[in-house]
């Protein structure tokens, strides 16, 4: 069966609201133009609706935001986890454990969704937003949630084997991280635990400490199947 057509405007609109998945904005009219390809008249008329749904504001400057029920919405999402308090717990553990910021990633498609993160409190630090939106093929995290499939490529074996994942500057050069998977009760994958700092602070010896720790925390978080 092929695949089925969606329809052009609703697909138009989301084209909008993607723009927002790296900038979280304001951003003006021409942004949101040449980034999805539309012409300024097209992208009007359908914020229009966006606007009356509350998924797109307009500030005094003109430009453009993300609405407030984009974040109802993306916390009906989390809430559908029913482990925030026990992820956050989790994070902010790891984070007094290693002084690393600490995440916890889901997979969309072929991205990684940064679902909760914690930051230590030292000044410089690994710094990423929850909600926003990441390749999948570079990162420790991404890795994990690429492993655990159920088409596995050999590539992925000895991260199964091992339990966790590691990344050196993959995605950004300054950043390392490690991350090990988290199942539900059922036993299927449901995100990746990841810590992640400044590559010059994730030496052999402190991966190898990091992992054990990363490791035993996610095999505690079982998410409801």
């Amino acid at each position: 069966m092929g695949e089925q057509k969606g329809v052009e405007a609703v697909e138009r609109a989301l084209a909008i609201l993607d723009c927002f998945s790296q900038t979280p904005g304001p951003l003006p009219l021409a942004h949101l133009s040449r980034e999805t390809g539309l012409y300024k008249s097209t992208i009007l008329r359908l914020i229009v609706s966006l606007e009356r749904f509350g998924h797109i504001e307009r500030d005094d400057t003109g430009r453009y935001r993300l609405g407030s029920t984009v974040w109802r919405l993306g916390a009906q999402y989390r809430a559908g986890f029913s482990l925030g308090d026990a992820l956050r717990n989790a994070l902010e553990d790891l984070v007094e454990q290693t002084s690393e910021t600490a995440s916890f990633y889901v997979r969309q498609g072929d991205t990684r969704i940064c679902l909760y993160r914690v930051e230590p409190a030292r000044a410089i630090r690994h710094s990423v937003a929850e909600g926003v939106q990441l390749p999948i093929n570079r990162g420790a995290s991404g890795k994990v949630l690429q492993a655990w499939n159920d088409d596995l490529p050999a590539e992925f074996e000895e991260i199964r084997r091992a339990g966790y994942a590691t990344s050196h500057g993959e995605r950004n050069g300054e950043v390392a991280a490690v991350a090990a998977p988290v199942f539900d009760t059922a036993g299927d994958l449901r995100g990746a635990v990841t810590v992640s700092g400044l590559v010059t602070r994730f030496d052999a010896e402190t991966v190898e400490r990091i992992s054990k720790i990363v490791t035993a925390s996610a095999a505690r978080l079982v998410i409801p199947a």
